[in-house]
């Protein structure tokens, strides 16, 4: 499943890491492309659009820093509604630490 938001782009993967506990990982790409010459790594260290969801993560690209935020979770027992809710905590997030990225 891959959706965007607030342009973050999302995808959620399903799998199985034993009998009976299904996990869902949800990585959002928060910011690609960002120039060399800025700060980002730092930022991202010290909490820049900080959530309790999810662990950022930057990459040195070909053209410049990229961004993620990754979140992984048991999907046995949640209804719907909580899922969807989970999932937009954690998408709400990385969108957040992206307008703080790339507004800057």
């Amino acid at each position: 499943l891959t959706f965007a938001h607030g342009g973050v782009v999302a995808f959620v993967q399903g799998t199985e890491l034993d009998d009976g506990l299904p996990v869902l990982n949800l990585t959002c790409v928060v910011a690609w492309d960002l120039p060399f010459d800025s700060d980002v790594p730092a930022r991202v260290g010290l909490g820049v659009g900080e959530s309790l969801f999810g662990t950022p993560r930057v990459v040195r690209g070909e053209h410049g820093w990229d961004v993620t935020l990754r979140y992984a979770f048991p999907a046995a027992g949640l209804d719907e509604k909580a899922m969807g809710t989970l999932l937009m905590l954690v998408v709400a997030g990385a969108s957040g630490m992206r307008a703080e990225l790339v507004d800057a």
